[in-house]
């Protein structure tokens, strides 16, 4: 794929939004299929009692690395890292965090599940969603000026920061990954 067809992509709303969609759809099938959006698994896993959960998101991650990473270096895709701060990580993941300790479902799972019927997920998860992205967006000019950017990163990826190629990172990180899944396989988690 050269990028005359990726040029006429990015210029296609209409096409983004359908491949948007699509790959939601998939998405959320992928998450229901591992049985990730079951309050059950998840809650087992807050609990370090089934580990399905972390098999499902390593598996994710090492696909998706190895999968970005190969398109990166064809050049079928462009990488634009956002920028980040210990201000903006702290907030987001305390936004994350409570929304998970309250509904035990994070913002994809609470997809799937009200894919699959679930009803908890529909009202509490929905609703609270709707509510976090209203308040956070009703402080964010005061969150702005105040919090979200201290502390901002100078470098926005691990090899930009260690200054080399990216599969010195990627490949290393593959390996660990899969020992790690490895592991949790052999001891029966």
């Amino acid at each position: 794929m050269g990028s005359a067809p990726r040029d006429r992509l990015l210029k296609n709303s209409s096409a983004q939004l359908v491949l948007g969609l699509l790959m939601g759809i998939a998405f959320g099938f992928f998450l229901q299929t591992g049985g990730v959006t079951q309050y059950n698994v998840i809650l087992g896993q807050l609990l370090l009692e089934d580990f399905t959960v972390v098999k499902v998101m390593l598996s994710a991650v090492v696909v998706g690395m190895l999968g970005i990473h190969l398109m990166y270096s064809r050049g079928i895709v462009a990488l634009h890292p956002k920028p980040g701060s210990i201000g903006s990580t702290v907030i987001g993941g305390i936004i994350f965090g409570m929304g998970f300790a309250v509904l035990g479902y994070c913002p994809g799972t609470v997809s799937g599940a009200i894919g699959q019927g679930s009803l908890d997920a529909l009202f509490g998860g929905a609703v609270g969603i709707l509510i976090g992205a209203g308040l956070f967006a009703s402080l964010y000019p005061w969150l702005d000026r105040t919090v979200l950017w201290r502390g901002e990163f100078t470098y926005q990826t691990i090899p930009e920061r260690l200054g080399v190629n990216p599969w010195i990172v990627v490949i290393p990180a593959v390996v660990l990954i899969m020992a790690a899944l490895y592991g949790i396989e052999a001891l029966g988690f």
